[in-house]
Protein backbone atom coordinates (compact mmCIF):
# COMPACT_ATOMS: atom_id res chain seq x y z
CA UNK A 1 0.00 0.00 0.00
CA UNK A 2 2.78 2.55 1.04
CA UNK A 3 4.59 1.35 -2.22
CA UNK A 4 1.76 2.00 -4.31
CA UNK A 5 1.10 5.74 -2.69
CA UNK A 6 4.87 6.36 -3.41
CA UNK A 7 4.39 5.62 -6.98
CA UNK A 8 1.46 7.58 -7.19
CA UNK A 9 2.77 10.82 -5.52
CA UNK A 10 5.64 9.97 -8.10
CA UNK A 11 3.44 10.34 -11.15
CA UNK A 12 1.66 13.60 -9.65
CA UNK A 13 5.19 15.28 -9.00
CA UNK A 14 5.86 14.69 -12.62
CA UNK A 15 3.01 17.61 -13.34
CA UNK A 16 3.81 19.71 -10.32
CA UNK A 17 6.17 21.93 -12.69
CA UNK A 18 7.46 25.47 -10.80
CA UNK A 19 6.27 28.46 -13.07
CA UNK A 20 9.08 30.84 -13.79
CA UNK A 21 7.50 34.07 -12.34
CA UNK A 22 9.78 36.19 -15.01
CA UNK A 23 8.44 34.35 -17.99
CA UNK A 24 4.60 34.30 -16.68
CA UNK A 25 4.95 38.38 -16.17
CA UNK A 26 6.24 38.58 -19.44
CA UNK A 27 3.18 36.32 -21.44
CA UNK A 28 0.94 38.13 -19.05
CA UNK A 29 1.57 42.09 -20.57
CA UNK A 30 2.40 40.35 -24.07
CA UNK A 31 -0.81 38.11 -24.36
CA UNK A 32 -3.25 40.38 -22.87
CA UNK A 33 -2.66 42.54 -25.97
CA UNK A 34 -2.29 40.29 -28.53
CA UNK A 35 -5.03 37.80 -27.34
CA UNK A 36 -7.64 39.77 -25.14
CA UNK A 37 -10.00 37.99 -23.38
CA UNK A 38 -9.13 34.81 -24.88
CA UNK A 39 -5.76 35.09 -23.01
CA UNK A 40 -7.52 33.83 -20.08
CA UNK A 41 -8.69 30.55 -20.89
CA UNK A 42 -5.23 29.79 -22.86
CA UNK A 43 -3.11 31.06 -19.85
CA UNK A 44 -5.14 28.24 -17.63
CA UNK A 45 -4.18 25.50 -19.98
CA UNK A 46 -0.35 26.55 -20.34
CA UNK A 47 0.30 26.63 -16.62
CA UNK A 48 -1.35 23.42 -16.23
CA UNK A 49 0.65 20.49 -17.33
CA UNK A 50 -2.09 17.18 -16.76
CA UNK A 51 -4.31 19.44 -19.06
CA UNK A 52 -1.62 19.47 -22.15
CA UNK A 53 -2.91 17.32 -25.03
CA UNK A 54 -0.53 14.29 -25.46
CA UNK A 55 -1.60 12.30 -28.77
CA UNK A 56 -0.97 8.42 -30.19
CA UNK A 57 0.37 8.14 -33.59
CA UNK A 58 0.05 4.87 -34.70
CA UNK A 59 2.97 3.44 -36.74
CA UNK A 60 1.69 1.07 -39.50
CA UNK A 61 5.03 0.42 -40.62
CA UNK A 62 5.24 -1.86 -37.31
CA UNK A 63 0.99 -2.86 -37.37
CA UNK A 64 0.70 -2.23 -34.26
CA UNK A 65 -3.19 -3.91 -33.91
CA UNK A 66 -2.44 -4.48 -30.09
CA UNK A 67 -1.71 -0.89 -29.23
CA UNK A 68 -4.83 -0.14 -30.65
CA UNK A 69 -7.19 -1.87 -28.66
CA UNK A 70 -5.27 -0.95 -25.61
CA UNK A 71 -6.01 2.91 -26.89
CA UNK A 72 -9.31 1.84 -27.13
CA UNK A 73 -9.42 0.01 -23.72
CA UNK A 74 -8.17 3.14 -21.96
CA UNK A 75 -10.75 5.61 -23.60
CA UNK A 76 -9.17 6.89 -26.31
CA UNK A 77 -10.69 8.24 -28.95
CA UNK A 78 -9.95 9.47 -32.99
CA UNK A 79 -8.48 12.47 -32.88
CA UNK A 80 -9.93 13.75 -36.34
CA UNK A 81 -13.17 12.57 -37.54
CA UNK A 82 -14.59 13.02 -41.49
CA UNK A 83 -15.94 14.34 -42.82
CA UNK A 84 -12.53 16.36 -43.56
CA UNK A 85 -11.19 17.64 -46.54
CA UNK A 86 -8.10 15.12 -46.33
CA UNK A 87 -7.62 12.40 -43.92
CA UNK A 88 -6.31 9.10 -45.25
CA UNK A 89 -7.53 6.04 -43.42
CA UNK A 90 -4.06 5.11 -42.69
CA UNK A 91 -3.64 8.46 -40.69
CA UNK A 92 -4.55 6.87 -36.82
CA UNK A 93 -4.34 9.22 -34.43
CA UNK A 94 -5.87 8.92 -31.09
CA UNK A 95 -6.66 11.50 -27.92
CA UNK A 96 -8.04 11.34 -24.24
CA UNK A 97 -9.61 13.29 -22.21
CA UNK A 98 -7.81 12.12 -18.87
CA UNK A 99 -4.82 13.78 -17.98
CA UNK A 100 -1.52 12.28 -18.48
CA UNK A 101 0.33 10.70 -20.98
CA UNK A 102 0.46 7.53 -22.46
CA UNK A 103 4.52 5.43 -21.82
CA UNK A 104 6.98 6.17 -24.21
CA UNK A 105 8.70 3.69 -25.96
CA UNK A 106 12.75 3.47 -25.85
CA UNK A 107 14.65 3.54 -29.31
CA UNK A 108 16.19 0.29 -30.03
CA UNK A 109 18.12 -0.23 -33.45
CA UNK A 110 16.75 -2.52 -35.61
CA UNK A 111 12.71 -2.40 -34.39
CA UNK A 112 10.38 0.32 -35.47
CA UNK A 113 8.76 1.54 -32.49
CA UNK A 114 4.62 1.26 -32.88
CA UNK A 115 3.92 4.64 -31.99
CA UNK A 116 4.88 8.66 -31.69
CA UNK A 117 3.61 10.91 -29.21
CA UNK A 118 2.86 14.28 -29.69
CA UNK A 119 0.55 17.32 -29.20
CA UNK A 120 -2.35 16.12 -31.66
CA UNK A 121 -2.37 19.97 -33.31
CA UNK A 122 1.01 19.43 -34.83
CA UNK A 123 -1.04 16.78 -37.28
CA UNK A 124 -2.89 19.43 -38.57
CA UNK A 125 -0.43 21.04 -40.65
CA UNK A 126 0.56 17.46 -42.50
CA UNK A 127 -3.20 17.31 -43.06
CA UNK A 128 -3.18 21.04 -44.87
CA UNK A 129 -0.24 19.62 -46.83
CA UNK A 130 -2.53 17.02 -48.71
CA UNK A 131 -0.14 15.15 -49.33
CA UNK A 132 -0.47 12.86 -52.15
CA UNK A 133 1.55 9.36 -53.77
CA UNK A 134 4.67 10.93 -55.93
CA UNK A 135 4.15 14.05 -54.30
CA UNK A 136 8.13 15.84 -54.10
CA UNK A 137 7.80 16.73 -50.44
CA UNK A 138 10.24 18.99 -48.32
CA UNK A 139 10.22 18.74 -44.51
CA UNK A 140 12.28 22.33 -44.18
CA UNK A 141 12.61 22.21 -40.19
CA UNK A 142 12.13 18.60 -40.03
CA UNK A 143 13.43 16.95 -36.13
CA UNK A 144 12.44 16.05 -34.16
CA UNK A 145 10.54 13.79 -37.22
CA UNK A 146 6.96 13.24 -36.23
CA UNK A 147 5.59 15.29 -38.95
CA UNK A 148 7.51 13.33 -41.12
CA UNK A 149 6.74 10.27 -39.80
CA UNK A 150 2.89 11.39 -40.00
CA UNK A 151 3.67 12.31 -43.80
CA UNK A 152 4.41 8.66 -44.10
CA UNK A 153 1.25 7.41 -42.65
CA UNK A 154 -0.75 9.43 -45.17
CA UNK A 155 1.20 8.47 -49.14
CA UNK A 156 4.16 7.93 -50.39
CA UNK A 157 6.22 10.72 -51.69
CA UNK A 158 7.92 10.47 -54.59
CA UNK A 159 10.91 12.65 -53.43
CA UNK A 160 11.01 13.58 -50.09
CA UNK A 161 13.42 15.73 -48.19
CA UNK A 162 13.81 16.21 -44.67
CA UNK A 163 15.97 18.91 -43.42
CA UNK A 164 17.13 20.07 -40.02
CA UNK A 165 20.31 22.49 -39.93
CA UNK A 166 20.67 22.32 -35.43
CA UNK A 167 23.63 19.64 -35.08
CA UNK A 168 21.59 17.72 -32.21
CA UNK A 169 18.45 18.39 -33.19
CA UNK A 170 19.44 16.90 -36.95
CA UNK A 171 20.76 13.54 -34.66
CA UNK A 172 17.45 13.46 -33.02
CA UNK A 173 15.76 13.43 -36.59
CA UNK A 174 17.61 10.81 -37.88
CA UNK A 175 16.66 8.42 -34.52
CA UNK A 176 13.43 9.09 -35.22
CA UNK A 177 13.29 8.45 -38.81
CA UNK A 178 15.15 4.87 -37.89
CA UNK A 179 12.49 4.12 -35.21
CA UNK A 180 10.17 4.19 -37.16
CA UNK A 181 10.40 4.24 -41.20
CA UNK A 182 11.50 0.53 -42.84
CA UNK A 183 14.98 0.89 -44.31
CA UNK A 184 13.38 0.05 -48.06
CA UNK A 185 11.62 3.75 -47.21
CA UNK A 186 14.25 4.87 -45.32
CA UNK A 187 16.79 4.78 -48.51
CA UNK A 188 14.27 6.42 -51.04
CA UNK A 189 14.10 9.65 -48.54
CA UNK A 190 17.13 12.03 -48.55
CA UNK A 191 18.32 14.02 -45.08
CA UNK A 192 20.22 16.89 -45.05
CA UNK A 193 21.53 19.57 -42.94
CA UNK A 194 21.18 22.55 -45.42
CA UNK A 195 20.19 26.13 -44.11
CA UNK A 196 16.51 26.13 -44.87
CA UNK A 197 16.75 30.13 -46.28
CA UNK A 198 18.95 28.30 -48.65
CA UNK A 199 17.18 25.57 -50.03
CA UNK A 200 14.84 27.97 -52.35
CA UNK A 201 18.19 29.08 -54.31
CA UNK A 202 19.47 25.33 -54.55
CA UNK A 203 16.59 23.09 -55.84
CA UNK A 204 14.37 25.61 -57.66
CA UNK A 205 10.80 24.29 -58.41
CA UNK A 206 11.32 20.78 -57.46
CA UNK A 207 8.96 20.30 -54.43
CA UNK A 208 5.41 19.87 -55.42
CA UNK A 209 4.56 20.77 -51.19
CA UNK A 210 6.42 22.56 -48.86
CA UNK A 211 6.59 22.13 -44.88
CA UNK A 212 7.52 24.55 -42.97
CA UNK A 213 7.83 23.99 -39.12
CA UNK A 214 9.79 27.27 -37.94
CA UNK A 215 11.71 27.17 -35.07
CA UNK A 216 9.20 29.04 -32.36
CA UNK A 217 9.58 30.03 -29.05
CA UNK A 218 8.37 27.11 -27.28
CA UNK A 219 6.73 28.94 -24.58
CA UNK A 220 5.22 26.30 -22.77
CA UNK A 221 8.54 24.69 -21.95
CA UNK A 222 10.61 28.25 -20.71
CA UNK A 223 7.80 28.93 -18.36
CA UNK A 224 8.73 25.76 -16.39
CA UNK A 225 12.39 26.73 -16.51
CA UNK A 226 14.56 26.65 -13.15
CA UNK A 227 17.51 29.13 -14.28
CA UNK A 228 15.67 32.46 -13.89
CA UNK A 229 18.90 33.87 -15.71
CA UNK A 230 18.57 31.43 -19.02
CA UNK A 231 14.88 32.21 -19.11
CA UNK A 232 15.51 35.97 -19.23
CA UNK A 233 18.14 35.64 -22.03
CA UNK A 234 15.19 33.07 -23.83
CA UNK A 235 13.11 35.87 -23.74
CA UNK A 236 15.24 38.83 -25.57
CA UNK A 237 16.75 35.99 -28.54
CA UNK A 238 13.13 35.58 -28.87
CA UNK A 239 12.06 38.39 -30.75
CA UNK A 240 14.50 37.63 -33.56
CA UNK A 241 12.52 34.82 -34.22
CA UNK A 242 9.94 36.49 -36.65
CA UNK A 243 12.63 37.48 -38.79
CA UNK A 244 14.21 34.18 -39.52
CA UNK A 245 10.75 32.48 -39.70
CA UNK A 246 10.02 35.21 -42.56
CA UNK A 247 13.17 34.15 -44.18
CA UNK A 248 12.28 30.48 -44.02
CA UNK A 249 8.78 31.07 -45.51
CA UNK A 250 10.91 32.88 -48.49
Amino acid sequence: FLLSLKLEDKAKGKFKKQLCQVVLDHFEKQYTTELGDAWTSVRDVLTCPPCWQYAVLLNKFSQPAEVENTLHAKGYRPAFRGPLPYLPEALKCYVTRTPGRFPAQKHQAGKLKEYYLLNAASLLPVLALEVKDGDNVLDVCAAPGGKAVAILQCASPGDFHCNEYDDLRSKWLKETIESFIPDPLVNLMTVSKLDGRQIGDLKPELYDKVLVDAPCSNDRSWLFSSDVQQATLRLIRRKELSSLQFQLLR
